[in-house]
């Protein structure tokens, strides 16, 4: 069975409506979804990233994924929308509270070095306008072999007609760059009316030029590929990753359980023999 996700729940200061727009996903069947910040610097005056809210500060009790028997998991994500390349800090302490950092380039060279360089998870792209630059295949091909994806919503589509026009023109051109690969949908829905079902995304896919497979996977298993990229780009690149194995007390190392492998400097090697 398919886990569903949607990584872009678009922040409100509005508790009851955020509530609302969680709760809606774990009933339209999403496992996990992200509450996603957006941060536009300005030219003229500093500002400072958002802090993400705790989740159990927002909801006590998570509701239950429709048709599974565990609660929906949220995660926070941050959105740097990118006119200078000045606005986004790689090594900045902020960036740390956030599961998922995504940016959204708004010219040829910043889309350039963000599917090069930049340490990030999501690539957006703009669907509310006609992007000034055209997709190139180089740049698009190096953010896949990276393991970063690009990402297209598509609530702005059913808010205003021509943003419906911006948003199909707009993936077909990224579609025909980089083959349906690395690439999710999601809703960055405002209110909770907006958001849709993974079958219906999966459909909107289709109109979008992606292959029934790679729609489905859109919405599934490239999602849990950024979940897994966001977790390791956390520890050295996936090198370091630390866990505890099996417990201890007093002082003594208790058996570890059946299922618990033990650590690699005690393990036994096994005899050659002639």
């Amino acid at each position: 069975m398919s886990v569903f996700m949607d990584l872009n729940l678009s922040y409100t200061a509005e508790r009851s409506r955020l509530k609302s727009l969680i709760e809606t996903a774990a009933h339209l069947g999403f496992s996990t979804v992200a509450i996603n910040y957006v941060f536009e610097p300005a030219a003229k005056k500093k500002q400072e990233i958002p802090t993400p809210m705790p989740i159990k500060e927002l909801i006590e009790e998570l509701p239950v994924v429709q048709g599974r028997s565990r609660p929906i998991r949220v995660l926070n994500r941050l959105t740097v929308v990118m006119s200078d390349s000045s606005h986004f800090r790689p090594n900045a302490a902020e960036y740390r509270c956030f599961d998922l950092l995504s940016v959204q380039p708004t010219t040829e060279k910043l889309f350039h070095a963000a599917c090069m360089i930049y340490d990030v998870d999501i690539i957006c792209i703009s669907v509310t306008e006609k992007l000034p630059f055209f997709f190139k295949r180089a740049p698009v091909n190096g953010a896949v072999d990276r393991g970063v994806v690009f990402e297209v919503s598509y609530s702005a589509a059913i808010r205003d007609s021509t943003r419906r026009r911006y948003t199909i023109a707009n993936a077909i051109s990224l579609m025909d760059n980089c083959k349906g690969k690395n690439v999710i949908l999601s809703s960055a829905a405002e209110k909770p009316l907006e958001l849709r079902g993974p079958y219906d995304i999966t459909n909107l896919g289709l109109l979008f030029g992606l292959s029934d497979r790679d729609a489905k996977e859109a919405v599934s298993s490239t999602c849990r590929s950024v979940v897994l990229h966001a977790e390791t780009r956390k520890s050295a690149s996936g090198i370091v990753y630390t866990m505890n194995t099996c417990s201890e007390s007093s002082g003594q190392q208790e058996a570890p359980p059946a299922d618990c492998e033990a650590p690699a400097a005690k393990r036994a090697k096994p005899h050659l023999t002639d």
